[in-house]
């Protein structure tokens, strides 16, 4: 008898499992259409960044040679059949090397911001709940790093350590702190000011804890938003910074050393090694700048009247 209900009870349970997850797929449907609806441009975005992530994930299925096999007998030949984006000055297939490019694209992008929105967001959350003395230390340091242009920040970051890989996500994500803790510290000094914030002193909790759970996931929205862009922005540094030589070292194919090392000696013979990996950088940095604006114009109150 007690196995028979037993049996029963877990029959419900998988039941009301089921009929959860059927539920919350309808509403993630229903959202993500609604989200088409309203915008158009924002779904376009995640199209494209789609695209490009599957791209990068099977890169070496959907490439059509090794981005590195060097054929004298293909030299600067145009985009056709046997090479559909042509080849460089060393006989290597554009197509492949754009391919293999956004791996490396995408990797740079998701892992700067990733470590630059933890370490912005660390210190936005110190700097603006315990304000005073600390704020204003900390925003000091933060308008000295944002008095100079970016670029050159990086550069002298990646000129200092040596041009690879990671110092090129390190420096990427240092010229990027400052505009999230900026963006963290603004959020904070509101949230702060609400009564369930004073409710957590009262009950004793620690000034760790307050700011885990209760500020931290109500400043979450604009970290995201400001991360989608940022994504964009870090895939255009790392591009510029290639393009100077200061990416990651020969052979690793990159958008940027494309740019450096073929288009500039033969823009006038062969546009399509200029066209080629600019375009790519165009639709990516694209694709995350249209997704984080329609991510922006969604989740701030001030925007969800306007079109």
């Amino acid at each position: 008898m007690e196995s028979e209900q037993y049996q029963i009870g877990l029959g419900y349970l998988r039941a009301d499992e089921s009929n959860s997850r059927r539920i919350f797929g309808v509403r993630a449907v229903r959202g993500a259409w609604a989200f088409t609806r309203r915008k158009p441009l924002g779904a376009a975005g995640v199209v494209v960044i789609l695209v490009f992530c599957l791209v990068a994930a099977f890169a070496d299925v959907i490439a059509q040679s090794d981005p590195n096999d060097i054929n004298p007998d293909a030299l600067l030949q145009a985009p056709g059949s046997d090479a559909w984006f042509g080849t460089d000055n060393l006989g290597r297939d554009m197509y492949s090397r754009v391919v293999h490019g956004s791996r490396v694209a995408l990797l740079i992008g998701f892992v700067a911001v990733g470590i630059a929105a933890a370490g912005g967001t660390a210190i936005g959350l110190v700097s603006g709940f315990y304000g005073g003395k600390v704020d204003l230390v900390i925003q000091r340091f933060v308008d000295a790093v944002l008095a100079f242009p970016v670029l050159v920040i990086a550069l002298a970051v990646v000129t200092a350590v040596g041009p690879s890989l990671r110092n090129l996500v390190l420096a990427i994500a240092f010229i990027m702190i400052p505009g999230f803790s900026r963006v963290v510290r603004a959020s904070v000094l509101s949230v702060k000011q609400n009564l369930y914030i004073e409710a957590a002193r009262a009950l004793g909790q620690t000034t760790p804890r307050i700011l885990l759970h209760h500020v931290l996931p109500n400043v979450a929205a604009p970290i995201i938003v400001v991360a989608t862009g940022a994504i964009g922005s870090a895939i255009l540094a790392e591009a510029s910074l290639s393009f100077l030589g200061l990416g990651p070292p020969p052979p690793n194919a990159t958008w940027g050393s494309m740019l450096a090392i073929e288009a500039r000696f033969y823009i006038t013979t062969a546009w399509w090694l200029a066209v080629v990996p600019s375009t790519a950088i165009t639709l990516a940095v694209l694709g995350f700048n249209l997704f984080g604006d329609a991510l922006r114009d969604v989740w701030d109150p001030r925007l969800r009247g306007r079109r």
